[in-house]
Formats: C-alpha cells, sequence, structure tokens
C-alpha cells in the first residue's frame, strides 16, 4: 500500500490528482521531448530538465538545487538511463521537501495544546485568504472543535460581511467591530472573546492590500503584538495564504511577510488552476516554512492538508 493510500481516501486522492493534473501533464509533456531519442541522462538532458523545472515556477535556486542532486547522482553510478529519470527526480523532490516539512499531516491538527489556539491569517487581496479560512473553520468545526472568527480585515469593502457569511455558512461564532476599526483591537478582543467563550481555536483575517507598502507591513507587525498581549505565546500559528497561479509573485509576497510577520506556515491556494504548481516545491524550499493546506478546488472540502509524499505521488502518478 503507498503511502498516499494509507492516510488518503479515496475522495481525496481523487481530488488531489484533479487539482494537480494541469501541473502533471505539462510538467511531464516537456520532460518527455527532452529525454526522446535519448538513451542516459547527459549535460544536455539535465539542462533541458532544469528549463522544464523553471517553466514550472520551481525557482532557479531551488531548480539548481535539484541538478545538482541528480548530477552528483549520475557522478556516482556513472550511467544513468533516462528511463530512471522519473525516479531519481521524484526521489530528490521528497528528500528536499522533507528538509523543510518536520512532519507530514494527514488531518486538520492545531497547531498546539493550549486552548484556544490563536491562527493569524495574512496574504494579499485576491489569493483566496477568506475562503481559506471558511474552508478550515469548517474543517475544525467538523473535529468537534468550537472556532471563532475575527474580523480584522476592516479596510477593503465588504470584507468583514464576507468573514460574517462564511461563520453563519460554517456555524461557527464570529466577532467583529464593523468596517474602519483598528485591526489590532479586534484582534485583541478576538482573543479575549475566545478565552471568555471556550473556543478551541480563533482564526484572525488580516489586511491583505499590497503587499510591497510598508505601511500593511508595519500594521501587521502591530496585530500580531497586540495578540500576544492578550495572550502570551499567541499566534500559535501566523499562516500565510499564496496563490499558486501567481508563481514568482507569491514568492515575492512570501518574501515581505516572512519579514513582516514571522510566517511559520503556508497555504497555497489555486493549485488546480496552474500548471505551474512546482511553486509549491520552491516556495518552502527557500523560505524553510512547510506547506500547511493547499487547494485543489473549489468545494468546501477541497482545502486539504499537505502531505509531501501524497503531494510527489500524486504529481508523478503512474509515471514511474
Amino acid at each position: 500500500m503507498s503511502f498516499f493510500k494509507k492516510f488518503f481516501t479515496a475522495d481525496k486522492k481523487e481530488d488531489l490528482d484533479k487539482g494537480l493534473q494541469k501541473t502533471k501533464e505539462g510538467f511531464f509533456n516537456k520532460l518527455g521531448r527532452a529525454v526522446a531519442g535519448k538513451d542516459r541522462v547527459d549535460e544536455e538532458v539535465l539542462d533541458e530538465l532544469e528549463n522544464v523545472l523553471i517553466a514550472s515556477d520551481v525557482g532557479l535556486d531551488t531548480t539548481i538545487k535539484i541538478i545538482e542532486r541528480i548530477e552528483a547522482r549520475v557522478a556516482q553510478d556513472r550511467y544513468l538511463n533516462t528511463s530512471e529519470l522519473n525516479h531519481i527526480l521524484r526521489d530528490e523532490i521528497v528528500n528536499l521537501l522533507a528538509e523543510q516539512n518536520n512532519e507530514d499531516f494527514d488531518d486538520y491538527v492545531l497547531p498546539t495544546t493550549e486552548r484556544p489556539a490563536i491562527i493569524l491569517v495574512v496574504g494579499v487581496n485576491g489569493v483566496g485568504k477568506t475562503t481559506t479560512i471558511g474552508k478550515l473553520a469548517h474543517q475544525f468545526q467538523q473535529r468537534g472543535h468550537k472556532v471563532v472568527l475575527g474580523a480584522a480585515d476592516t479596510f477593503r469593502a465588504a470584507a468583514v460581511d464576507q468573514l460574517g457569511i462564511w461563520a453563519q455558512r460554517v456555524g461557527c461564532e464570529f466577532y467583529s467591530k464593523g468596517m474602519n476599526t483598528d485591526p489590532a483591537a479586534v484582534a485583541f478582543e478576538t482573543v479575549q472573546y475566545a478565552k471568555k467563550n471556550d473556543c478551541s481555536v480563533a482564526i484572525i483575517d488580516t489586511a491583505g492590500r499590497l503587499h510591497t507598502k510598508f505601511n500593511l507591513m508595519k500594521e501587521l507587525s502591530k496585530i500580531k503584538r497586540s495578540v500576544t498581549k492578550a495572550m502570551p505565546g499567541a499566534p500559535h500559528q501566523v499562516l500565510l495564504v499564496l496563490d499558486a497561479t501567481t508563481g514568482q509573485n507569491a514568492i515575492e509576497q512570501a518574501k515581505a511577510f516572512t519579514e513582516a510577520t514571522e510566517v511559520n506556515s503556508l497555504a497555497l491556494t489555486k493549485l488546480d488552476g496552474t500548471a505551474k504548481g512546482g511553486v509549491a516545491i520552491g516556495i518552502t524550499d527557500q523560505f524553510q516554512v512547510p506547506i500547511r493546506y493547499i487547494g485543489v478546488g473549489e468545494g468546501i472540502e477541497h482545502l486539504q492538508v499537505f502531505n509531501k509524499r501524497a503531494f510527489v505521488d500524486s504529481l508523478f502518478g503512474d509515471t514511474f
């Protein structure tokens, strides 16, 4: 039984396979052309593989790291058949992800044993941040946790209302002070509300305007300090939501947010809408921050816990 089948139900496997289909087809079509007519892995094949990885948005630095590892394998074995390339590439990607993802998750587990667990969610507008919060709240509710959503994105039109609609849909608690109020105060009071009402987890939304603006980064730092003041040791998780379809721009966003808010986990959305899902490999490698969740469809059940082996298994499928 494969690792994937051991920890994932058939419907989750199917969702992940479908979500990565565009990436898989694009990647292996290009890889097939790169090795066509070749019987061994040589410098030309490796050059083509490098181009394929970069085109899949793995990123230059991570691509070079993968190529160097495969070169070492070629040097060690002296003769490497092109038919073995998929096996080796798969192994090296798993190893690379393993270096940054210290554990594999097969279910929605809160980031701490403390209660309430405080999750601060950050990311630019349009990446699916509010939707991810709603889906995550649903999963926690399904597992018996009492959830409160805190509406600290108080400047974007309809942001508070959108989060409130998700709270109603999921059936969880909701804390808001309305539009144009102090986001740090909302975050502080959300934590207090969670403590007073015996909530298992508080998920706090934050503003997501242009990540290049210094004032936004400063505001996020202020929110984090406010949460810590309300509960020492919190937030227990700072979850950065990134849109996989934006490719290298997602990496630029990750740079800005990790500097401002001490991000310790990632959620990668819209993997089903891109042929460049390799960005998942590059982001976690470059920032040494584990991917915790991935979005593989629009349904409320399509936010999955990220598991590196399951991800690679689904990406490579029957190609090896």
